[in-house]
């Protein structure tokens, strides 16, 4: 069969590659046309122009390359018209993969669609799902509690398992190692401050993430604090660190990051996918988010949950303290890790509740890239007519 898989940023491309190569080990006439990066051109796909020029997609950064991203899409859904493919695959990046396939289906009404993530339905901004109904006729979600919502929007979905429940994970000797690399005591408390990977969130988050361990060390001199970061970042994360007496560990390698998550025995978190990776390595968290106030005004008006932490949100409990908005700051965080070191409990309930997670994600199971493909295959032999 012939594929049209498009990606439109690095965290679509690491998901469409072990989609393809699980295509490939279902269907030995697998053709791959469409728009990726590294991940997936090592399947097999030649991009049709550099994925890079959609990974713009922001409110601000979009309007300088408007009439190039509608260009691209104009191109993009010509070339799917002209292949005629069996199917249409896009993958997260909805902005751009969304409009594609509106304007794809008007040249080719038979085309068949599939995208790869499921929108946030239920968090807020509900309506993207019937949006999404009227060109896309099935989904594949990494959440396990997504399909009703698709579902409920008019489309078919299946839940095909979290990437993060196949990534491997340092083991407890790299966790050893790092702490005599870094010259941390083996009983010290280890903490991970993540304040997250953009400039925005580590200049509105960094501060206060930086207070409350202050707050901390105050209470439990002996913690040490390792900082992973990316490297567009890190000098602002260093510029943040410049005050404490004993300097946390930057760290910026994968590797180090991996051992790093190994060593910790507690993390102070952004809110986002990062509490899956804390989940993946059994390390207990709290969570803290904040945005402008503009936005936080309208993101509390339209949210439709009481947490956004996915470990609660997949486990169903409420077992990770989070402190979001104008909850954000430096004492109550302070506090609950303090809470969280010194509660046993606190502590063994998050670890039942990540795993949990990780087994609900599915971890111990088939490699989620597999079963997309699986799915994918099972659409395209049923009889179910395209709308």
């Amino acid at each position: 069969m012939k594929y049209f898989l498009i990606a439109g940023e690095p965290s679509g491309d690491n998901l469409g590659g072990p989609l393809m190569a699980g295509l490939k080990s279902l269907d030995q006439e697998a053709g791959f046309i469409g728009v990726g990066g590294p991940s997936m051109a090592a399947q097999g796909l030649d991009s049709l122009f550099p994925m890079e020029e959609l990974s713009v997609m922001g409110l601000v950064e979009v309007l300088p390359k408007y009439r190039q991203l509608n260009a691209r899409i104009s191109q993009t859904a010509l070339a799917i018209a002209e292949a005629q493919p069996d199917v249409l695959i896009t993958i997260d990046s909805p902005d751009f993969c969304l409009r594609v396939a509106r304007e794809a289906r008007a040249l080719m009404s038979s085309l068949r669609t599939i995208h790869y993530v499921a929108p946030s339905v239920w968090a807020w901004r509900s309506g993207r799902a019937q949006k999404m109904a009227k060109v896309i006729d099935h989904v594949l979600a990494i959440l396990p509690f997504e399909p009703p919502y698709m579902q409920a929007a008019g489309m078919t979905c299946d839940f095909v398992g979290h990437p993060i429940a196949a990534e491997p994970v340092a083991s407890a000797a790299d966790g050893r190692a790092f702490r005599e690399a870094h010259e941390i005591a083996p009983d010290a408390p280890l903490i991970l401050c993540l304040p997250g990977s953009r400039r925005g969130e580590v200049a509105r988050l960094g501060p206060r993430f930086d207070e409350a361990l202050m707050q901390l060390r105050d209470r439990v001199p002996e913690i040490r604090v390792v900082i992973p970061t990316v490297r567009g970042v890190a000098n602002l994360v260093r510029d943040m660190t410049k005050r404490w007496p004993t300097a946390p560990v930057v760290v910026e390698s994968p590797e180090e990051r991996s051992a790093a998550f190994a060593a910790a025995n507690l993390a102070l978190a952004a809110s986002g996918t990062v509490s899956l990776d804390l989940a993946a390595n059994d390390v207990p968290m709290v969570i803290g988010y904040d945005v402008a106030p503009i936005s936080r005004a309208i993101i509390g008006f339209l949210l439709k949950t009481d947490t956004v932490t996915l470990v609660n949100l997949v486990s169903e409990t409420r077992v990770v303290p989070e402190f979001l908005g104008r909850k954000c700051q430096a004492g109550p965080m302070s506090k609950a890790l303090y809470e969280l070191i010194e509660n046993q409990a606190a502590q063994a309930a998050q670890h039942e509740a990540m795993a949990l997670t990780m087994q609900r994600l599915g971890r111990g199971g088939e490699a989620p890239g597999l079963r997309a493909a699986r799915s994918v295959m099972n659409v395209l032999s049923s009889e179910r007519q395209p709308r």
